[in-house]
């Protein structure tokens, strides 16, 4: 009895969190906005409901298997990203992504850091943590982005993909650098993680012409198995499983990333079934009455992060020529933050760098800033021009032809 009740526990649970996906996909095609982002605003707005009207615990965000799922989405979207760079365009426009990527990283680093200390008082370390969470921008929010609007599938969005790892690359080290000793542990995960990214681009293609290509589905199961491996190492290395993830689809764009019908049920698989319980358990963080309370630190963090990241990448887009449009909205996009930045405030909290208020106005602002910058780009900024041409609005542009007799007859 205790079992059937348990389960019975669970089911209603996962009923409640797909029921809640369900709506924020009805809200993203209702209000022409991005998934993601409404399933981090159905998060937040659920949390406060159910937590007013029931209880806070009803949502089960700390339920093993909702964080689990959770996680499991944040690595497999961000496999998918990497495996979205085309090999051919990071050669040919890497001086470009790097450069976005360096300038979103260190402004807001620089910026918030100092603001912290400067302004709010904040102890050096703890300002340096802030720094860190807010330099951030959210493969996963960017990458859902992509897909939403096909961008995924161009020059432009490949390219920005690239930007957002070597911005995170830079969160990583610099989280590792200041408040991480390099140890026996890191030395170990970099040697390994040498072979494996060495090894995979050889072994994956002909290990899926051999075995692949059946209903077993071993192809996503070889790929998951990669990804739980090198996740659980960088785990163990006080690293983050999301990393060698998306350096596991870098080396594997010209294999994975190629193979269309692979990706697509990968894609099924994660925004289908994984990455609604990574968002809305994200929005689910964001305290609404805490931040109506005492708004200023949410406030001043976001609008310092933005000011920074729009100061350092969007002179950095015009001088590669992109045009005023395209270029504040690939800046806001840079300002998204959402993984990496809720990991990096996390870890300051558990390790006692800073407090829970602390805590609370980061993840606040890191959380906001997936939504605002986000909003902001897709309502005023989004660049037209770039949309890949599908056949749809092909054939609403070509004029309808008449039948020719032959066709005629043919009826």
């Amino acid at each position: 009895m205790l079992l059937e009740a348990l389960m019975t526990g669970v089911w209603a649970l996962a009923a409640l969190w797909l029921g809640l996906a369900l709506i924020a996909s009805l809200l993203s095609i209702w209000l022409r906005i991005s998934t993601a982002l409404s399933e981090i605003v159905v998060g937040t707005i659920a949390q406060l409901i159910i937590g007013a009207v029931i209880g806070s615990a009803v949502l089960g965000t700390d339920e093993s298997w909702v964080k689990f799922l959770s996680g499991v989405g944040a690595i497999v979207l961000t496999f998918l990203a990497g495996a979205e760079l085309d090999p051919v365009i990071f050669k040919l426009k890497w001086k470009e992504a790097a450069a976005v990527g360096l300038a979103s990283f260190l402004f807001p680093f620089i910026g918030c850091a100092a603001a912290a200390h400067y302004l709010l008082g904040w102890e050096i370390m703890s300002s340096w943590l802030a720094g860190v969470a807010m330099s951030t921008t959210s493969v996963a929010v960017v990458y859902a982005v992509m897909i939403e609007f096909g961008f995924n599938t161009t020059e432009y969005g490949k390219t920005v993909l690239a930007a957002c790892f070597v911005t995170d690359l830079g969160t990583v080290v610099a989280l590792g650098l200041i408040f991480s000793p390099f140890t026996m542990k890191t030395l170990i995960f970099l040697g390994i993680g040498a072979v494996v990214f060495g090894v995979l681009p050889w072994l994956t293609p002909r290990f899926f012409w051999l075995y692949g290509g059946r209903p077993s589905e071993l192809e996503t199961k070889f790929l998951l198995l990669c990804l739980f491996e090198m996740g659980a190492l960088a785990t163990w290395a006080d690293s983050e499983a999301v990393l060698p993830a998306y350096l596991i689809g870098m080396v594997l764009a010209g294999t994975v990333g190629k193979d269309h019908a692979l990706v697509r049920r990968l894609r099924t698989l994660t925004f289908g079934l994984l990455t609604p319980f990574y968002f809305i358990r994200a929005g689910s963080f964001v305290s609404v009455p805490a931040l109506i309370a005492a708004p200023a630190a949410f406030i001043f963090f976001l609008v310092i992060k933005i000011a920074t990241k729009i100061v350092g990448v969007h002179p950095v887009t015009k001088y590669f020529g992109s045009p005023n449009r395209e270029a504040m909205y690939t800046t806001l996009l840079m300002s998204t933050g959402l993984t990496f930045g809720t990991i990096s405030s996390l870890f300051g909290l558990s390790h006692g760098i800073i407090n829970q208020g602390q805590y609370s106005a980061l993840v606040a602002a890191v959380i906001g800033s997936a939504v605002i910058p986000t909003v902001i780009a897709n309502a005023f900024y989004l660049p037209r021009h770039l949309l890949p041409h599908t056949d749809a609005q092909q054939a609403e542009e070509e004029p309808v032809r008449p039948l020719r007799p032959a066709a005629r007859r043919a009826e």
